[in-house]
């Protein structure tokens, strides 16, 4: 089985080959330079920057693999959720795709896909099912923050989400109100590493309700209104590294401590972690100590994988089809809000 990936839900252009469970290729063009200057993503500069560069991307997806076109016996393609515009590129060239080839096509839903990225790893990648444990599974990105219980494959339950401002968009607008340039996740990791965790003390969201939801927007604007009455902080480079610590420190805490409540009070013996902010130092180590304490495996999406991009999109397809499930209308359209 040869399938050819796309997506295209947000601000990355990737085109990924699979086989067999293999990821042949996996490319993506980013395009955070291109936004950077707005301090965030712009709807219709991303679905342009998808027009332009989708076929160039899925040529040298096809060329790294050493496929032809001819070769392909799938498509699939993100479906939602995501940006209209963006997801209405991907989805519809690979729908053309697929009806030229008279190919099964499959839309993806992106979240899923992030699910089964920590079951990919290795040198090529490779999927890895067979070790797959019910967990529970922490999605945190830019855009999306989810716990969800994923109970077998294709069978998930969404815990909780976020009720305002994802982790990801919280680090972002953080980084924003210090004059940090976009995305400002790394950049906060990066100034983190050299400061002092404890030296400010900000809201740990919904931390100690019972539920699993999160909440992000209320530490944005504490952070706001500290600076307002504190704005030297901002400017002394000590003092700035201890802010992103101590705002890293509070996000961190939050997502680690409704992530392994969740895990024990449903007994399971895994915890795996995908999305962008799975590459937070802090998030890493912090999930990693947790996890050992308690007696619990903990799966973290490979790098490669964690940021936006097609190979998982192509492993789930893939799965999907063997799986027997049928394939989409070739008409099939976006769907934006789509739940887990």
């Amino acid at each position: 089985m040869t399938l050819l990936a796309v997506e295209t839900s947000c601000d990355e252009t990737s085109a990924a080959v699979i086989r067999d469970g293999r990821v042949l290729s996996n490319i993506v063009a980013s395009q955070t330079a291109l936004h950077a200057e707005y301090g965030g993503v712009v709807p219709e500069l991303a679905a342009r920057e998808h027009l332009r560069n989708w076929q160039p991307v899925t040529q040298l997806a096809l060329r790294e693999a050493g496929v032809k076109t001819t070769d392909i016996e799938a498509v699939a393609a993100t479906q939602g959720p995501g940006l209209p515009n963006a997801l209405f590129i991907g989805l519809k060239a690979a729908q053309a795709l697929a009806f030229a080839l008279r190919r099964p096509f499959f839309g993806i839903h992106h979240h899923e896909a992030h699910l089964y990225s920590p079951w990919i790893s290795g040198e090529p990648l490779r999927a890895n099912f067979e070790a797959f444990e019910p967990s529970v599974s922490l999605v945190v990105s830019g855009g999306h923050t989810l716990l969800v219980h994923s109970q077998a494959e294709f069978r998930h339950r969404v815990l909780g989400a976020t009720l305002d401002d994802a982790a990801g968009e919280c680090f972002d607008k953080v980084g924003k109100l210090l004059g940090l340039p976009y995305p400002a996740g790394p950049e906060i990791d990066r100034f983190a590493a050299e400061g002092r965790a404890g030296r400010y003390d900000f809201p740990r969201p919904m931390l100690k309700d019972a539920g699993d939801d999160f909440s992000f927007s209320g530490l944005k604007t504490a952070v706001l209104y500290f600076l307002k009455e504190n704005p030297a902080v901002a400017e002394d480079p000590k003092s700035l590294r201890d802010l992103c610590a101590s705002v890293q420190a509070a996000i961190t805490d939050v997502l680690v401590g409704k992530t392994m409540r969740a895990a024990e009070r449903l007994g399971v013996s895994c915890v795996t972690v995908s999305g962008g902010v799975a590459c937070n130092t802090a998030l890493r180590a912090k999930l990693a100590g947790a996890c050992k304490r308690s007696g619990i495996a903990l799966r973290i999406a490979d790098k490669r994988l964690s940021t936006d991009n097609a190979a998982m999109i192509g492993i789930l397809a893939e799965r999907k089809l063997l799986a027997g499930h049928p394939p989409c209308e070739l008409d099939a359209d976006i769907q934006p809000n789509w739940e887990l």
